[in-house]
């Protein structure tokens, strides 16, 4: 019996091993968090009231504060859209801030200030990409 070679078979590994790829980077970069002066910590709270932090980008555009889901793992996120209280902590400010999801042209202007390269999307697996508009707490309504 002739041994039949499967056409799909080479694909399937390329698919395997590039999400595997991906699950190995957004899992070393969740576990490790790598801090700089580009990032900070943002503290979501779930409904228990239990504070979470984690490391993100800190970016800026039109002399705002924003943050981004570019990954996909996002539980921060969520909880900040179901909490918007957030605490932030970087090396030049600390405190409460009001987490407001933007979307229309604030998304696209914001997206464009801090858009992410192509070796850094390919590397996440391409997730879609939300922000967040930090908001003093003390100013925000």
């Amino acid at each position: 019996m002739k041994f039949v070679k499967n056409p799909l078979r080479p694909v399937l590994i390329i698919v395997f091993a590039y999400v595997l790829i991906v699950i190995l980077f957004e899992s070393s970069l969740g576990y490790f968090q790598p801090e700089a002066a580009s990032t900070l910590q943002i503290g979501s709270f779930d409904d228990a009231g239990n504070l979470s932090q984690r490391v993100v980008a800190r970016l800026q555009s039109d002399g705002q504060l924003y943050v981004a889901a570019n990954h996909w793992p996002r539980a921060w996120y969520r909880q900040a859209l179901e909490n918007p209280n957030v605490q932030i902590i970087s090396e030049s400010e600390a405190g409460g801030y009001i987490a407001v999801p933007i979307d229309g042209e604030e998304h696209a202007r914001v997206d464009a200030d801090n858009s992410l390269g192509l070796v850094f999307r390919l590397l996440t697996g391409f997730p879609p990409r939300y922000f967040l508009r930090l908001d003093p707490a003390t100013t925000a309504e």
